[in-house]
């Protein structure tokens, strides 16, 4: 276990299951899991999302031991990292439809407008908008609409 501490500072206790040395701006990456939870048609289920972060993000626990922590190092030349967040974009498809992608998506790169994650699930919830399927924006953003959905 480690601590998770969110934009919003914010403290959430988390899993931490492996850790990756790698050069770069982050050296130390974390793979972590944040408790959430899943609406299923009896209701709703705890659940899990599994995530890399950077040692920035975690704080350790007084007396949890994070040498046992599987660790992994690939010291070769990485890319930086782009900032994490979304960027809504016009969709090239679809008249007057826009597009949100993950930072990190090839279809964001040639700019757009910069989001946070709710600014992104509020572009989401208008017509006309949907997630890209090439990046993470439609497994993470999909799933946490429909986790607010009836709960107005």
């Amino acid at each position: 276990m480690i601590t998770l501490v969110t934009p919003d500072q914010q403290e959430i206790r988390v899993r931490l299951y492996e850790r990756l040395q790698t050069t770069g701006r982050f050296p130390w990456r974390f793979r972590i899991g944040v408790p959430s939870w899943i609406a299923t048609e009896d209701g709703v289920e705890p659940a899990e999302y599994s995530v890399w972060v950077t040692d920035r993000q975690l704080r350790p626990i007084e007396g949890v031991d994070l040498s046992v922590v599987p660790t992994h190092r690939r010291l070769e030349a990485l890319p930086l990292p782009k900032p994490s967040g979304w960027v809504v974009r016009p969709d090239s498809q679809r008249r007057g439809g826009r597009l949100v992608h993950d930072t990190a998506c090839r279809r964001a790169a040639d700019g757009g407008q910069e989001l946070g994650s709710l600014e992104a699930l509020d572009a989401l919830m208008r017509p006309g908008t949907k997630a890209c399927g090439d990046c993470a924006a439609a497994e993470v953003l999909l799933p946490a609409l429909e986790l607010g959905q009836g709960y107005a």
